[in-house]
Formats: C-alpha cells, structure tokens, sequence
C-alpha cells in the first residue's frame, strides 16, 4: 500500500510539471540589473549578436532567444516572461540600435515582429 502512495505522489508530481518549459536554473537572474547597468547590458547585445563573449548565462540564452522570439515565449515559464520582457524593454529604451540589430538577426523578414510586440505588451 505504501509503495503504491508513493508512486502516485510521484506520478502526480510529474504530471503537475510543465510539460514544455526552458530550464528554470535562470529564473531567479537579476535582470533589472543587468537592464540598469548599461555596459553590461551592452556586452550581453554583443554576445547576442556574436560581435563578443559571453558568459555561461549569455550563452544559454542565446541558445533560447531564437526559438522564444519565434514562439512569442510559449515555453517560458510567467517569472521568464517577466525577465523577457524586463531585458528587451531594456534594450530597446537603452540601446535601442542594438535591439534593432537583434530584431535584424533573429528577425530579419519581420515575420514574427506583431505577434512578439503584442507579448511585450501583455501581461501573460
């Protein structure tokens, strides 16, 4: 009896997961920080951009920002909506040259551009 309890706790919290999601580990990074701190923020858009390095973070969000520009973030979790929308508002207030270049890059037909901009304006 109790090993079926405790299969069914587990199943129960397999199924309470989402299914589709990126990887939480980000999901407690300061981005107001990284948006208030201008240099860094710029070091970040050139590691985006492939003009510089980056660090490990940078890298993994680089492995994500395609598909998440693409998909208007459907795999992000609501705390990585937040820091989406913290980090490009940042960029396009701040940089906003650069931000046109990442939208160039990523985005270079403008298919996607509607459909991302009415993400940035939700609150979902």
């Amino acid at each position: 009896m109790k090993t079926i309890l405790v299969l069914a706790a587990l199943v129960a919290v397999v199924v309470s997961l989402p299914a589709d999601t990126y990887n939480p580990e980000y999901d407690n990074f300061n981005a107001q920080e990284l948006v208030d701190n201008i240099r860094l923020l710029k070091n970040y858009g050139k590691c985006f951009l492939e003009q510089g390095p980056c660090t490990p973070e940078g890298n993994d969000f680089n492995k994500v920002i395609p598909e998440a520009l693409r998909t208007s973030c459907a795999k992000c979790t609501p705390k990585q909506r937040e820091l989406v929308r913290t980090v490009v508002r940042g960029f396009q207030t701040k940089l906003p040259d650069m931000w046109q270049e990442l939208v160039n890059k990523e985005d270079p037909k403008g298919q996607y551009t509607q459909v991302f901009k009415e993400f940035l304006e939700s609150s979902n």
